[in-house]
């Protein structure tokens, strides 16, 4: 079973990186594989979700989302996404952009240092807000307990997330200012430039999030709408069908669905840069991670899901709270993309591990509640 769900994945693992190495030799092999396991790993709470929906939809809307739905929010946003992105931020046109990545690398690198501000503010805001929504919420189950449990009564207040990534965006301008006066100007006219990168990775944050929360309720109000019919059917003594959307209520999920997994997607992206310029390199990683991304789903709906590993989607959240801050540094200085890297897989380990223990720990004592899973935290 798992051969069959994941054998293209292992076959695109395969050629990719042998593609990798063909490229750029073993560095370039290292980072194709780092890229792949923080796309895997930050997907893996995608595929979570959209296992968890995409069972209460028909066959045909499952198939819909596994083949078109997948082509176009996971290859489309990993594989043609860094290319646009590019090509927006160096002010060039797509193919001129590929055409670099490929013939003249150190023009094409040159563009993208050039670039690299804007990217990085716009990419760290936008990963910011994912961490910081994240961090804010108050959940039953928390991993680091001792921050989360006051993180979340904090979080209580009304744009909070908003305002710190506002605080931290203008400090951020501030200092790369301040610094590039420091070393003669020349990044000094730059500055408003990150100012401005940064409040449009915010925007895009909320437009996203705004209109998955406009699917959200209008799959809320379809859901009950359905409830109204159960509940007649009942009454009359018909037969109650078996809760599967079709029709409008799986299109609005199917389109929720696209919404979110693009959503998941960006920040796979985005987070790429924090790992390699490379566009060649970035397509193949993140080309990687979209495959296990499909599969992991299929596996998900046909063998139920994997969340007694609980604290996986915390140290994904992490992680992606690590790539925004990485990001935001590196607007002024240089940091090695194998620490970058080494960071996320850390912490991805760490959360699986937790689990491990906590789920060992609850087997010994023969179960246990909610309420203990949520205090299980760092000292695990």
């Amino acid at each position: 079973m798992v051969l069959k769900t994941f054998g293209w994945s292992f076959a695109i693992t395969a050629l990719g990186l042998v593609a990798a190495v063909f490229y750029g030799g073993w560095p370039a092999f290292g980072i194709v594989a780092i890229l792949s396991v923080l796309e895997i790993s930050v997907s893996f709470d995608n595929a979570v979700v959209n296992a968890g929906i995409l069972k209460k939809m028909n066959a045909f809307w499952q198939k819909i989302f596994l083949t078109v739905g997948v082509l176009i929010a996971v290859f489309g946003m990993r594989l043609v996404f860094p290319v646009v992105i590019v090509a927006i931020s160096a002010k060039i046109g797509p193919i001129e952009a590929v055409d670099l990545a490929m013939n003249d690398k150190d023009m094409y690198q040159q563009l993208v240092t050039d670039a690299h501000p804007s990217i990085a503010a716009f990419g760290g805001m936008f990963l910011l807000m994912i961490f910081l929504d994240f961090i804010f919420e108050d959940r039953d189950i928390k991993w680091l307990a001792w921050l989360e449990r006051p993180l979340a009564k904090l979080g209580k207040i009304d744009m909070l997330s908003a305002c710190i990534a506002l605080i931290v965006l203008v400090i951020t301008s501030m200092t790369f200012a301040a610094n590039a006066h420091q070393h003669g100007g020349v990044h000094v006219d730059k500055a408003q430039t990150v100012l401005v990168s940064g409040v449009l990775g915010l925007i895009t944050y909320m437009i996203v999030g705004g209109l998955s929360g406009y699917f959200e309720n209008r799959l809320e109000e379809e859901e009950e709408a359905e409830h109204e019919a159960e509940e007649e059917a009942k009454r009359s003594g018909k037969a109650v069908p078996a809760v599967v959307m079709a029709g409008k209520a799986a299109f609005f999920m199917f389109l929720y669905l696209e919404v979110l997994d693009a959503s998941f997607s960006f920040d796979g992206v985005i987070g790429a840069f924090a790992i390699t310029n490379d566009i060649v390199l970035m397509a193949l990683g993140l080309g990687i991670g979209a495959m296990y991304v499909r599969s992991l789903t299929v596996y998900l709906v046909r063998q139920g899901t994997l969340d007694d590993y609980v604290y996986l989607e915390h140290g994904a959240h992490y992680a992606i709270g690590a790539l925004a801050v990485i990001l935001l540094v590196t607007i002024q200085y240089e940091i090695s993309e194998f620490i970058t890297g080494l960071v996320g897989v850390v912490l991805i380990a760490w959360s699986f591990w937790s689990s491990v223990r906590r789920n060992n720990r609850l087997a010994a004592e023969g179960g246990g509640g909610d309420g203990e899973q949520a205090e299980v935290g760092a000292g695990v």
